[in-house]
C-alpha cells in the first residue's frame, strides 16, 4: 500500500486534469455553438467591446513601446559581436509581429480581462444574479458569455496590430536616438522585410488568444464556489489558464505557420 500510494495520487491527478480539460471543451462547444444563434444582446456585446478592446489599449501600447526598444538594444549588442548591427530594423520588426507583439499582448489582455471577466461572472453567481437570468428565461451563456467571447476575439487582433505598430516605432526611436541609425534607412529596412504574412499571422494569434482569455474568464467565472473566496480563487484560476493557453497555442500557430 505504501508503494501504490504515490502512484494512485499521481492517477487521481491525471484523471482530474483529464476532466477539468473536458469540462472546459464542453463549455467553448457549448459557447461556439450560441455564437451566431438568435438572441443576440448587441448592448452587452458594445460594452464588452468598450472594456476588452479600448480600455486595455494603454497597457498594450506601453508594453510594446518599452519591449521594441529593449529588442533594439539587444538586437544591437548581439549584433555587434558578428557586425551584424544592420540587422536591427528587420529584426524588431519581425520579432513584434510574429511572436512578441501578440503574446505579450494577449498576456497583457489575459491579466486585466480574464481576472475583470471572472470576477464580474464570479460576483453575479454569489449575489444569485445568474439564477435570476435564469428565472427570467434568459440564457446566461448567451447574455453573458457570448458577447465577451466575441468581443475579444474580435478585438484582440487590432489590439495586436495596434501594438505591434508602437513596438515597431519604440525601436525606431531608440534606433534613431541611441544606436546611430539614418531614419530613412531604418524604415526602409522595416519595410523591406516584412512579408504580409508576417503581420497575418500575429493577427491570427490575437483572435485565437482573445478567444481563450475570454473563454477561461467566463468558464472560471461561471464555475466558481459560493462566496469572496471562491471568487478570488476563479479570478486566480482565469489569470493562470488564459496566460499557459496563450503560451501553448503560440507555439502550436507557430509550428503550424512557420514549419514545412
Amino acid at each position: 500500500m505504501i508503494l501504490t500510494a504515490p502512484v494512485a495520487r499521481l492517477g487521481q491527478s491525471v484523471l482530474a486534469l483529464l476532466a477539468a480539460v473536458g469540462r472546459v471543451a464542453l463549455f467553448a462547444l457549448q459557447v461556439v455553438s450560441h455564437l451566431f444563434r438568435p438572441p443576440l444582446y448587441p448592448r452587452e456585446f458594445l460594452s464588452a467591446l468598450v472594456q476588452i478592446g479600448w480600455l486595455s489599449l494603454p497597457v498594450v501600447g506601453l508594453t510594446a513601446i518599452f519591449t521594441g526598444g529593449a529588442l533594439a538594444l539587444q538586437i544591437y549588442s548581439g549584433g555587434a559581436r558578428f557586425n551584424a548591427e544592420a540587422v536591427v530594423p528587420s529584426i524588431v520588426a519581425i520579432g513584434m509581429v510574429r511572436e512578441l507583439g501578440p503574446v505579450l499582448g494577449g498576456l497583457m489582455v489575459a491579466a486585466r480581462v480574464a481576472s475583470s471577466i471572472a470576477a464580474e461572472i464570479g460576483t453575479m453567481k454569489v449575489t444569485e444574479q445568474i439564477d435570476a437570468l435564469v428565472t427570467l428565461s434568459t440564457n446566461p451563456v448567451k447574455y453573458l458569455v457570448v458577447p465577451r467571447v466575441l468581443a475579444a476575439t474580435l478585438t484582440v487582433p487590432v489590439l495586436v496590430g495596434v501594438g505591434d505598430a508602437i513596438g515597431i516605432a519604440g525601436g525606431w526611436i531608440v534606433g534613431i536616438t541611441r544606436l546611430g541609425f539614418n531614419s530613412a534607412t531604418y524604415l526602409k529596412n522595416t519595410v523591406d522585410f516584412l512579408e504580409p504574412w508576417d503581420v497575418g499571422s500575429g493577427l491570427v494569434k490575437g483572435a485565437v488568444f482573445g478567444f481563450l482569455v475570454a473563454l477561461m474568464g467566463c468558464y472560471h467565472g461561471m464555475t466558481s464556489d459560493r462566496g469572496a473566496q471562491g471568487v478570488g480563487r476563479a479570478t486566480k484560476s482565469a489569470v493562470v489558464a488564459a496566460s499557459v493557453l496563450i503560451l501553448a497555442a503560440n507555439y502550436m500557430l507557430t509550428e503550424l505557420f512557420f514549419t514545412s
